[in-house]
């Protein structure tokens, strides 16, 4: 397996300004806009980073690499992020540490129970947070020496990585061939509504999953498309 963490004699040491280097994480997000936050601190803080869109991709990653920590969001598209944290911690071998990241603080104690070994809130606080979490679940001899100073920047992706979320969740709404997965769209959009701190788009998220909850009849999807519309219109490239 490639990919094993400070493995090479001559690698570049972490530094205080750049703590990660030689740190690779994988990142399991179906957001792109989430997931370009995460790519974006790991750039400023030295690490590498792999993505995986899905349970099965994240599978696929783990099965060729060994990243030194795995970020895992906990709504994917074929099945609860639980399941991977579950599956990672019962393993017989030493698995990567992993950090659960949510939207949601209320479900910090659940992945912690299944075995996550920190959480991250969406959308990550500061770039100092995001190395700190990291760094704890590292071992004593490749942390960066001497004083740091914690960095309290917020690194925001590109609005076009938001645009093509909404995107994506326009093609769900409007899906020709099945019916739309309603119970995903309302978390997938609730992700991504967290991650661009967008509290008219978390409250419509959370409306839809709750009408969902309360009856088996379908919910009225217009109110989301046109959320949903008018903020590609907004980031529309001109």
């Amino acid at each position: 397996m490639s990919d094993s963490i400070y493995e090479h004699p001559f690698r570049q040491l972490p530094t205080a300004q750049r703590p990660l280097i030689g740190a690779t994480v994988l990142v399991v997000e179906d957001s792109r806009f989430a997931s370009e936050a995460v790519r974006l601190m790991c750039l400023r803080s030295g690490a590498r980073i792999r993505r995986a869109d899905c349970l099965k991709s994240a599978y696929r990653h783990l099965a060729a690499y060994r990243p030194s920590v795995v970020i895992i969001d906990l709504g994917l598209p074929d099945g609860p992020g639980n399941d991977l944290i579950r599956d990672l911690a019962s393993r017989p071998d030493p698995a990567p540490p992993v950090i659960a990241t949510s939207g949601d603080p209320s479900l910090r104690d659940i992945a912690l129970t299944e075995g996550a070994r920190d959480f991250l809130t969406k959308p990550i606080p500061s770039l100092g947070i995001f190395q700190e979490t990291i760094l704890r679940l590292l071992p004593a001899e490749v942390q960066p020496r001497g004083l740091r100073v914690l960095s309290d920047e917020q690194l925001l992706p590109d609005r076009l990585a938001f645009r093509n979320d909404m995107e994506v969740i326009a093609a769900l709404i409007d899906c020709d061939t099945d019916p739309p997965d309603i119970q995903y769209i309302a978390q997938f959009l609730e992700t991504v509504a967290y991650s661009a701190e967008d509290r008219p788009l978390i409250n419509a998220a959370r409306q839809l999953g709750a009408d969902m909850r309360r009856s088996h009849d379908a919910p009225d999807l217009t109110p989301i498309r046109a959320m949903v519309a008018a903020r590609i219109q907004t980031t529309a490239i001109v």
